[in-house]
């Protein structure tokens, strides 16, 4: 069954500035809800612009002043309720900060879904409670709903495929879905701009965001620098060797922290042949390069998990999945095995190609999220 919403039951919508959120405000309020807006502001879109290398330029990102100007006029425009509620401290903290360590480890973190887990549903449905809201509705292409058999909430793809954002929400715990309303779930995207426009909102053809918050242009080294930087830490030395599979010293690096695994661009060696990252060594911080091929891996292990459509896999147990890899991977077969502990390994029926440590890895039964985590 889908949740039940009373009409005279107050929702909390997560109003990020954008013409999903922003939707979804106005079809709740329209329908009879009472609604009041949140807007969580995370990073202060000014604070690296222009130094060391960072533009100044601040476009186009999710999150920024001009985000929260569109969502109070929407606010007011549809009559309700908005408050913009400063996470910033507890951004930097489990956010930033864990995204730096990540790449400073060689290894590729994915900020959207440590938001989601960390900040955008844990702390909102905590200032929807302060305020008098039981549930937040958010304009996230996603499902929700409760299985009576199993007694659990199920997210699942959303009618729209191609704004899936399940991959970024593995991480919801069941009280989490339990207080969640993905309204968008079985919209597509033209018919939510069509909505928009209805509802005579000005942002009905504004742009989706692309780029990470905080790093403009998605230039992750000079956003390292810059932070470190301004944190008054040296930049570690994390240069090193560039080798070949077999071990053989081909070149040289400034910092692991410039690769992730599958890079061909900006390598800095010719070769006869095209060079890809295929592994990257944070202990002796060597880069291993190689051919296309080299890339490919049959498995995976992923860890500090989080189980939605079941309650766990025992050690010993195996279950048949398909399992993305990234937000653009088509998921691929492969037999789940439960290892102990907090520890899962992926068996794929077909080699994968650059499996990374740092990203997520999220297992679906068709459309429903079994569960995700994180790829060591």
């Amino acid at each position: 069954m889908r949740m039940a919403v009373e009409t005279n039951s107050t929702i909390a919508v997560a109003m990020s500035g954008g013409v999903d959120s922003s939707a979804v405000a106005a079809m709740l309020r329209a329908e009879g809800h009472p609604v009041v807006g949140l807007t969580l502001q995370l990073w202060n879109q000014r604070r690296l612009a222009g130094h060391e290398g960072m533009p100044e330029a601040v476009q186009g990102r999710c999150c920024s002043i001009d985000d929260v100007y569109d969502a109070r006029a929407v606010a007011e425009q549809i009559g309700i309720p908005y408050y913009v509620v400063n996470q910033q401290e507890r951004f930097e903290a489990d956010v930033v900060r864990p995204f730096v360590d990540e790449y400073l480890a060689g290894r590729t973190p994915i900020p959207c879904t440590l938001c989601n887990n960390h900040l955008k549903f844990d702390q909102l449905l905590l200032t929807a409670r302060q305020i008098g809201a039981e549930r937040i509705a958010t304009g996230h292409y996603a499902r929700n709903r409760y299985d009576e058999a199993r007694k659990r909430w199920i997210l699942s793809r959303p009618e729209d495929k191609s704004k899936d954002q399940t991959y970024f929400l593995f991480g919801l715990t069941q009280e989490q879905l339990s207080r969640t309303l993905f309204p968008l779930g079985e919209m597509v995207k033209p018919q939510v701009r069509q909505r928009a426009a209805d509802a005579g909102l000005a942002l009905a053809q504004k742009p989706d965001s692309q780029e990470i918050c905080f790093i403009p242009n998605g230039d992750y080294s000079a956003f390292l620098k810059a932070y470190l930087d301004e944190q008054g830490e040296e930049m570690p030395d994390l240069s090193g060797d560039l080798v070949t599979p077999a071990g053989e010293v081909i070149g040289h690096h400034q910092g692991i922290h410039s690769f992730t695994v599958g890079q061909r661009k900006g390598i800095g060696i010719s070769a006869p042949n095209p060079l890809y990252v295929l592994a990257i060594h944070p202990d002796s911080h060597q880069v291993t390069v190689g051919a296309d091929e080299g890339l490919m891996s049959r498995d995976l292990t992923a860890n500090r998990l989080n189980w939605i459509s079941i309650a766990g896999l025992g050690e010993g147990e195996e279950l048949r999945v398909t399992a993305k890899i990234r937000h653009r991977h088509t998921p691929a077969a492969a037999t789940l095995t439960g290892t102990g502990g907090d520890l899962v390994h992926a068996q794929f029926d077909e080699p994968q190609r650059a499996i990374t440590p740092g990203q997520s890895a999220v297992f679906y039964q068709d459309d429903e999220v079994v569960g995700g985590g994180w790829i060591v």
